[in-house]
């Protein structure tokens, strides 16, 4: 895990830091050869965003005033079978969005980044 993921994580003070952090965590067992790192830093974003890789980008972790978005690149070519998926459901990308309160399914979201994973290796050949 990197220290960039580790402050931007820590900026977040309130639910929505501790839901990411979850999810970060969730989302490294899945997949002992996941890397992460920060991508598209900017003035309104200076610590940038979380993004987990694979092969390729598996999935980007976003905050928002009232909500958390976690991205999947190839979302559209993945199985969704608990129906995780809940926004951007237009073109390849498909996102799902956490609210405050909302319940992880640790065990749907752990299948869906494998997935991912699967789908980037199995692309890259």
């Amino acid at each position: 895990m990197t220290d960039e993921v580790d402050a931007k994580l820590a900026s977040l003070a309130d639910w929505r830091g501790a839901l990411l952090t979850r999810i970060r965590t969730l989302i490294m067992e899945a997949d002992p050869q996941i890397t992460e790192d920060i991508k598209w830093r900017k003035p309104t974003n200076p610590l940038g965003v979380p993004t987990w890789s694979r092969g390729g980008i598996l999935c980007t972790g976003e905050s928002y005033r009232d909500k958390v978005k976690l991205t999947f690149p190839q979302g559209s070519a993945l199985p969704d079978p608990q129906g995780l998926f809940n926004a951007s459901l237009e073109g390849k990308r498909r996102a799902i969005d956490f609210f405050e309160g909302d319940q992880v399914d640790d065990a749907a979201l752990t299948a869906l980044v494998r997935a991912a994973a699967s789908y980037n290796l199995g692309s890259a050949n």
